[in-house]
């Protein structure tokens, strides 16, 4: 089994570095961003898969040739722990405690989301006032453009005043296709676990890029959406407005990525030909596969 160990070791190690650099520097992402979410995903589901079982792997060793046999054999008799060497014993410690933290960590993390989400909510019900033009929209008497969604099983779509003041109805209408395609699909739970993890380790330089391209994808994902439903001068002039009542502080790399979306959206890349989305899809498929095959063949 210590030869299991140390692929599932090796594995992770590639997955959490180098695997996700490269992913995060790719060009192909944004010609299928739905791909690549699945593809990150699985890179994410993978590398947590393969560092905890090496540890659990190289530290139930002694009890069997196959994790399974040996954990049949700790069912059948917990005593065998004893059996353990120091070295066995401090990795079965290891994996248990990173497990404990990253769950832990999520559950923190999801928890203050979840208790944020609950009080930006209150509010908004007491401060906006719902929009008979769009079902479902709240708008803030606010002057300065700004939308967003606010995710979860009452989920709200709000806009400013200033974006009814700023923008034409189909610039409007964009700007909620944008929105209503975040909360449709969940993008709140795709980030998420990368949020965690980015939290866990974050001198992972790795795992922080996972987070960044992640929460590109998203907004990829959203603008193909919102651009098959109305005409692209729009969304992009919709953008531009948004874009525009951003604070002054804010980071030269925030233009950058606007205009980064805004040339995509005008000039948007060639999809992938079937044959590579179906390679893709199948990559994030046996990437999850390749170390649960490790972890229980017998």
């Amino acid at each position: 089994m210590e030869l299991t160990a140390l692929g599932l070791l090796v594995l992770g190690v590639l997955l959490a570095e180098p695997v996700s650099r490269g992913l995060a520097a790719a060009r192909w992402p944004s010609r299928d961003p739905v791909g690549a979410l699945l593809v990150w995903q699985a890179v994410g589901l993978a590398g947590g898969l393969a560092l905890l079982g090496a540890g659990i792997v190289y530290g139930l060793a002694p009890l069997g040739p196959t994790l399974p046999s040996a954990v049949r054999a700790l069912l059948a008799d917990p005593f065998d722990l004893r059996l353990l060497g120091v070295t066995h014993a401090l990795a079965l410690i290891a994996a248990v405690l990173l497990a404990g933290w990253l769950v832990g960590v999520l559950a923190a993390v999801t928890f203050r989301t979840l208790r944020a989400r609950r009080r930006h909510r209150d509010l908004l019900d007491l401060l906006a006032t719902p929009w008979p033009a769009a079902p479902g929209a709240r708008v803030l008497d606010h002057p300065v453009p700004v939308a967003y969604c606010l995710p979860g099983m009452r989920s709200r779509l709000v806009l400013s005043a200033g974006v009814l003041d700023a923008l034409d109805p189909p610039a409007v209408r964009a700007v909620l296709a944008h929105e209503r395609a975040h909360l449709r699909e969940r993008h709140d739970l795709v980030v998420l676990p990368f949020v965690a993890w980015g939290t866990t380790a974050p001198f992972v330089q790795g795992m922080v890029c996972a987070q960044v391209a992640v929460a590109a994808l998203i907004e990829m994902r959203a603008d193909d959406v919102a651009a098959a439903r109305v005409a692209p001068a729009e969304l992009t002039g919709a953008l531009r407005s948004m874009g525009g009542a951003a604070p002054a502080a804010a980071l030269s790399s925030f233009t950058a990525a606007l205009d980064r979306r805004l040339h995509r959206i005008v000039e948007p890349p060639p999809p992938l030909p079937l044959g590579l989305k179906v390679l893709v899809r199948a990559a994030a498929v046996a990437l999850v596969a390749l170390p649960t095959l490790l972890l229980l063949a017998p």
